[in-house]
């Protein structure tokens, strides 16, 4: 096995403020976000020209960010302010892998004992800390190995959390949507029992001490869990905590039980206290927040109402919405904010991307409030990020919420994934003096689009469907690429790109196979999880691709029945 040496993990680049081009400072410079009376916000970190996932903050102010994907300058970044004006001083970008990595659901940054521990997809890592540097002089080791043999998948996100005995929980994320095979078709069944549920869709225990473990050193904590990317230790009641991120496409999959609304706003994000032992009962039930119940997926005989064994596993102490796309959460423990605050959630809801015809919802920072042992209603936090309302397309949202830590001091940082900018969060008033009135304005931000629960005719989107193919698009890829066809950063590619306008071979072969692992598309890594969808007929899926190979901005030639024929008679013979 190839080791990490100190001179890789010090390759490192200071940033200086005379790189950040003007471009980047158009209308973001008047962008505003919205908090509770009596906080206030200042930009931090303009940007740091990388997508940020989680943050942590060490016993020296140092604030550490971890970098969706690895950069030619490293994969962590420490930024310090060293005058105390709340702007940094320092930015310093540092750190590698064992062995390059394209993947970009890197993800975890946490501190634990004297140690940043930070991961990719397929490991976690960790590397003591200096007292008086920003880079680390020391060598960083493995401490947790994901060997499986399938490699990179969806889900494949590996947050981490500590209890207070040295052990560190890691999820190991469903590579499946529902446990279909093949994954992710319409009509078809789920697998029963779940292959996946030997190895993932669960969290395990490890020895937050030992190096190079794989996940049969480690134990099965809790299961039936789809996809954990927030998730923290709640030191009040010496619990683990995470939200959940639901499946997916329901009215897609099984449109004879479900419409776009029950989509778009099913099932829930739940938010779980974790405990072991506890199954959740990913694939076989999802909870759903107008009922406040867990019901039958369809995948094993559900319809939305039919409840069948699904009293058999445990709820959730919330149910978000659907889709909102939780990706961090961390309890609050510090002394700054009124004390209203103290031991309470704040969850990152990075935001959907697939609501259509709905407007998309989240993109803003809740706070769960816990008072005697209980939690109570979420409330908006932060908000603003997008800077629109109604947000259409994914990438209309001119920042969207990722990663959330704090200070010595009990201040709050909050990163965003699209440019790389991170606020600071401060409250300017005397906390003894806090009242409800304060959380009145944000209460009202309730009833935007981008949090409330749509109306199912007034919010709904009318599509074009003026021609076949479009129609197919629609129904089968507006949902992941969006209605302007540029898709979601890092998670579903733009469609204007040589991928489309390409070998019309490859192109067929992908619609037909589908396609996952790492892949580039305009210059940016995707974990590609394209399902297949060879269920189509022929004339469907020329008819499909020419409309995508005619549109958003591309200018290609046109698929022929018999095209798609001799790719799909190829596959057979070859297989």
């Amino acid at each position: 096995m190839k080791q990490l040496t100190k001179n890789t993990f010090l390759c490192f680049t200071a940033l200086l403020l005379c790189v950040f081009f003007s471009s980047c400072e158009t209308n973001q410079t008047a962008h505003k976000l919205f908090l509770p009376e009596g906080f206030s916000y200042e930009i931090y970190v303009d940007s740091i020209g990388e997508k940020i996932r989680h943050m942590a903050v060490s016993e020296n102010d140092i604030l550490y960010a971890k970098f969706r994907r690895q950069s030619k300058n490293g994969v962590l970044v420490g930024i310090q302010d060293l005058d105390g004006d709340g702007k940094y001083d320092s930015l310093l970008k540092f750190g590698s892998y064992h062995t390059p990595q394209k993947g970009s659901y890197s993800t975890g940054a946490r501190i634990y004992n004297g140690y940043l521990y930070y991961s990719n997809h397929l490991n976690v890592y960790r590397v003591k800390l200096d007292n008086d540097k920003i880079v680390p002089s020391y060598e960083p080791e493995r401490i947790v190995i994901d060997d499986h043999e399938h490699g990179s998948h969806e889900h494949i996100a590996k947050p981490i959390a500590f209890d207070n005995n040295g052990n560190i929980y890691v999820p190991f994320g469903s590579p499946n949507n529902a446990c279909q095979n093949p994954k992710r078709t319409p009509q078809t069944p789920g697998q029963n029992p779940c292959p996946d549920l030997i190895k993932h869709a669960g969290v395990w225990k490890f020895d937050a001490n030992k190096s190079n473990q794989t996940q049969e050193d480690g134990e099965l904590y809790a299961t039936g869990l789809r996809s954990i990317v927030a998730m923290d230790w709640n030191s009040y009641d010496n619990s683990l905590y995470a939200v959940v991120h639901g499946r997916d496409d329901l009215a897609r999959l099984w449109p004879n039980h479900f419409n776009t609304w029950e989509s778009a706003i099913l099932p829930s994000e739940e938010f779980v206290k974790i405990e072991k032992g506890d199954n959740y009962g990913w694939p076989f039930c999802y909870y759903d927040q107008i009922k406040n119940k867990k019901v039958l997926a369809p995948e094993y005989g559900g319809n939305g109402e039919i409840i069948g064994i699904c009293n058999d596993f445990k709820d959730p102490l919330i149910g978000f919405p659907g889709h909102w796309a939780p990706n961090d959460l961390v309890f609050y423990e510090g002394e700054h904010f009124p004390e209203r605050y103290k031991n309470g959630a704040f969850i990152a809801f990075h935001g959907s991307t697939n609501r259509i015809p709905y407007p998309q919802s989240g993109y803003f920072v809740a706070f769960v409030p816990f008072n005697d042992g209980k939690f109570g209603e979420f409330e908006v936090f932060i908000d603003g990020f997008a800077g629109i309302d109604p947000i259409i397309n994914t990438r209309d949202a001119m920042f969207r919420p990722m990663g959330i830590a704090f200070s010595n001091d009990g201040s709050m940082f909050i990163s965003d994934s699209r440019q790389g900018r991170i606020w600071k969060i401060k409250y300017d008033q005397d906390k003894n003096d806090f009242n409800l009135k304060q959380l009145s304005k944000m209460e009202k931000r309730k009833s935007l689009s981008h949090i409330r629960t749509p109306d199912k005719i007034k919010d709904r989107i009318e599509l074009e469907s003026n021609e076949l193919g479009q129609n197919l698009y629609n129904k089968h890829c507006v949902s992941c690429h969006q209605i302007d066809g540029q898709g979601a950063s890092g998670r579903f590619p733009s469609l204007s790109s040589d991928w489309v306008n390409g070998d019309k071979k490859e192109l067929i072969k992908i619609i037909l196979q589908g396609i996952e692992g790492d892949i580039e598309v305009n210059g940016e890594i995707y974990n590609g999880i394209m399902p297949q969808y060879n269920f189509l007929t022929d004339d469907q899926i020329a008819d499909l691709l020419t409309y995508i190979r005619k549109s958003f901005g591309n200018k290609s030639s046109s698929i022929s029945m018999d095209e798609v024929e001799v790719i799909r008679k190829s596959i057979l013979n070859s297989n």
